[in-house]
């Protein structure tokens, strides 16, 4: 199509979907049709939940000529996968981070979709959300100076003490490194620039874990990444000293903190999209708090950008290829830390531009 609202499916019925859901089926210029899930009853629920007219299979979805983007919400596993047959069906794809599990198929998802003029977006779109948005203003402003270092910190118990089934989170593709490193390494190259170079280190705490909630609870899996990773990464304008852990019995999620010759800010949990910016400025007694200013939407946000930047021909802001730098430096770090030594990031990409004042996901501009 060249016009009208962009046509969307979901592809992955799980919990995440809610929230996207949520959020796609109120912005004017997307149109949800399909839900699609392995367990076509999960799927048939959600979709009668947020009124999705066309639940069913995911090749009932591919098959649809009216759906565009794909929203790929399942396992990271199957985040490849799924991909490749959306692109091969014609469509264009909206990804949840990790982009893969791996250089070379995350790769060729995004060279099949250059061969066919196909788009492949990635998660996470916090990064579009009103609170980084405001704060990289701020930075890009001047008004902490040059950027020098950065200290970022994800330190919890692990995602067992709550989720019902989380052995997926434990396995490739998860622990804290390729879990929550997306939110904090995109957010940072959006501050610093892309990453040069990493040195880490890590552990992995105990080789088995319990599930802590829900109808399997007491049941023990097994654990086959590190659950605590340390990192220096050096960017293009500054460093970064990165801590993300399952194994911390005190909890400081979502700590970020950008220190240049000016000043300090301390800036929102790059896994939300709320919360304010403070700054802490050389020569101030006391700190400058900035609220979020911007469009009050979530997750989804990411898949509206690129609904519109499609129609409207332009580059989408958060492409397939700064989730593949971003996947790059996580895959460097945990070779860092596997070998003991610094690894040079071989890829690069561009640093997308700011979102234009007002604008607005709840507007019909299409």
């Amino acid at each position: 199509m060249t016009g009208g609202p962009v046509g969307v499916g979901i592809v992955g019925a799980g919990v995440i979907s809610g929230t996207y859901l949520e959020n796609l089926t109120s912005f004017p210029d997307v149109r949800v049709l399909r839900v699609a899930d392995l367990d076509t009853g999960r799927a048939a629920a959600r979709a009668a939940e947020y009124g999705v007219p066309r639940p069913g299979t995911v090749a009932e979805l591919l098959d649809d000529p009216e759906v565009e983007i794909v929203v790929n919400l399942t396992l990271p596993a199957a985040h490849v996968e799924v991909g490749l047959a959306a692109l091969e069906a014609g469509k264009h794809v909206w990804a949840e981070k990790p982009l893969a599990l791996d250089r070379q198929t995350g790769r060729k998802l995004l060279d099949r979709a250059r061969e066919k003029g196909l788009r492949v977006a990635s998660a996470p779109d916090t990064v579009l959300g009103a609170a980084l948005q405001t704060a990289r203003r701020a930075v890009d402003a001047g008004r902490i100076g040059r950027p020098l270092t950065a200290l970022a910190l994800f330190q919890v118990p692990g995602p067992e003490v709550w989720h019902p089934a989380p052995e997926f989170y434990f396995q490739a593709g998860g622990g804290p490194l390729l879990d929550m490193g997306p939110y904090y390494l995109t957010a940072l190259v959006h501050l610093l620039g892309p990453v040069r170079r990493v040195t880490a280190a890590g552990a992995r705490a105990r080789d088995t874990r319990v599930i802590g909630s829900g109808p399997r609870a007491g049941t023990e899996f097994p654990v086959l990444v590190p659950t605590t990773v340390t990192a220096l990464v050096e960017f293009e304008r500054g460093s970064a000293q990165l801590v993300l852990s399952f194994d911390s019995a005190l909890k400081r999620a979502g700590l970020v903190e950008l220190t240049g010759t000016l000043g300090t800010a301390v800036l929102p949990d790059p896994n939300r999209f709320d919360p304010p910016t403070t700054l802490h400025l050389l020569g101030h007694d006391e700190p400058e708090e900035l609220a979020p200013e911007g469009h009050p939407a979530s997750r989804g946000t990411g898949t509206l950008e690129l609904a519109r930047a499609i129609r409207a021909g332009v580059p989408e802001r958060a492409s397939g290829e700064l989730a593949y730098h971003v996947l790059d430096a996580m895959l460097a770090i945990d070779e860092s830390l596997t070998g003991g030594r610094p690894v040079e990031v071989g890829s690069s990409a561009d640093v997308p531009p700011l979102l234009p004042p007002g604008w607005d996901p709840y507007a019909k501009t299409l």
